[in-house]
């Protein structure tokens, strides 16, 4: 499968290529987001995940991830359903490609002891309202992509 490209490359800018694992967690109807401040932007919604830390797999990342920017303790399918790539300007004024892998992922536990960035906040928010809400159209796109997998059974 291609992996799909978001995002629009500024001309002559380098965005280096950056690693990054997002879950995708519904519990209830509902799915997971972080609320999270971006420069310019103000508060927008995101899938829980981020970069993939040296000596990391993909999916160790996404949880890791779920429990810092939520404090939800996870556990991730084996494999991502889904890989895009994104042009990210990030808050630290870094432009990145966030070379994603979308995991599904099943909530376990609640641990806010994990939560270590104070800027994020979790919610909890239907599928079909987060597609319109998700800041990153690769989340959306990836959200749209799990839904039709979920329909088709």
């Amino acid at each position: 499968m291609n992996v799909p490209q978001f995002g629009a490359a500024e001309v002559g800018a380098v965005y280096p290529d950056r690693p990054a694992a997002f879950a995708l967690i519904e519990r209830d109807g509902l799915i997971a987001l972080v609320q999270v401040e971006r420069q310019g932007r103000g508060l927008v919604v995101d899938l829980p995940g981020g970069g993939i830390d040296p000596g990391e797999t993909a999916g160790e990342a996404a949880v890791r991830e779920c429990g810092e920017e939520a404090g939800l303790v996870v556990a991730v399918a084996p494999a991502p359903f889904v890989r895009a790539d994104h042009y990210f300007l990030h808050n630290d004024g870094v432009v990145r490609n966030t070379r994603g892998a979308f995991f599904v992922g099943r909530m376990t536990g609640e641990d806010l002891s994990l939560k270590i960035e104070a800027d994020h906040e979790r919610v909890w928010m239907e599928p079909q309202a987060a597609l319109v809400q998700l800041d990153r159209d690769s989340h959306a796109w990836a959200l749209a992509y799990w839904l039709r997998l979920r329909a088709r059974g």
